[in-house]
């Protein structure tokens, strides 16, 4: 497949162009005109470079790519050391940010709440569709103990969590947002949830928690934004015939 139609392949899916996002989503850096093997990961981080160099791959495909809104714009350092190893491979990187998070089927949200097993699911952000919400919410099929919840979630993201359990509130509504998105626990409070999920926490986060009555789990930036990229592998591979291979890089974060 060329790059070009690949590209095209990944905005008909993941439609970029109803997102205002803080890093250009399509191709980042160009490498070959043909495209026969990829691999998708998280963020484009060295280790991820070097593993999709040793798999030969023509393409990677990530959630975290480059050139974000008030970074330092020179090509030095890290940033020029990664960027050297893609054009010296002639490597293609794809980075897709709100899209990939967004999407219904593939997305980061869906995946975890698919994981959860979340029933009636609908946009976290008031008055907008799922399909273009960053944020998800939906419910069990029946209320559980934040003890068993707890236990769910990190089975769902395969490790530990931070869960600040506020009161003895049982959980049935859930709302998410995975990443960096400790900020729209307001939302959360606005749609009635019982819990908000997310990958990370600030100080403020608890005692809006604590104050507000809503459970808060930080599940890990890393760990909830895994779900996109795996479920874009096994879509290339499936749906699109393709090549693709997810390549998890830990992060504790």
């Amino acid at each position: 497949m060329l790059r070009s139609e690949f590209e095209l392949l990944l905005n008909k899916t993941l439609s970029p162009s109803r997102f205002k996002d803080y890093a250009p989503n399509g191709l980042q850096v160009e490498g070959k005109k043909e495209i026969s093997r990829i691999v998708t990961g998280v963020t484009a981080s060295q280790a991820l470079i070097d593993a999709a160099i040793d798999y030969k791959a023509d393409a990677i495909f990530v959630h975290h790519g480059y050139f974000w809104k008030n970074e330092d714009p020179r090509v030095v350092g890290m940033k020029y050391r990664r960027i050297a190893a893609l054009i010296k491979n002639d490597i293609n990187l794809y980075g897709y940010h709100l899209p990939l998070d967004a999407h219904p089927t593939l997305g980061n949200n869906a995946g975890l709440a698919d994981a959860l097993g979340l029933l009636n699911r609908s946009g976290l952000q008031a008055g907008v569709p799922i399909e273009e919400s960053v944020g998800v919410v939906g419910e069990l099929s029946e209320s559980v103990s934040s003890e068993v919840f707890q236990k769910m979630v990190e089975t769902a993201v395969d490790r530990n969590v931070l869960f600040e359990c506020v009161n003895d509130r049982p959980i049935k509504r859930v709302a998410l947002c995975t990443g960096g998105a400790q900020g729209y626990i307001d939302q959360a409070v606005a749609v009635g949830a019982d819990v908000f999920i997310t990958g990370e926490v600030s100080e403020q986060t608890i005692h809006i928690a604590r104050e507000m009555g809503v459970h808060f789990i930080a599940a890990g930036h890393h760990a909830t934004e895994r779900f996109g990229a795996r479920s874009m592998a096994e879509y290339l591979v499936n749906e699109c015939g393709l090549d693709a291979l997810f390549i998890d890089v830990d992060n504790p974060a």
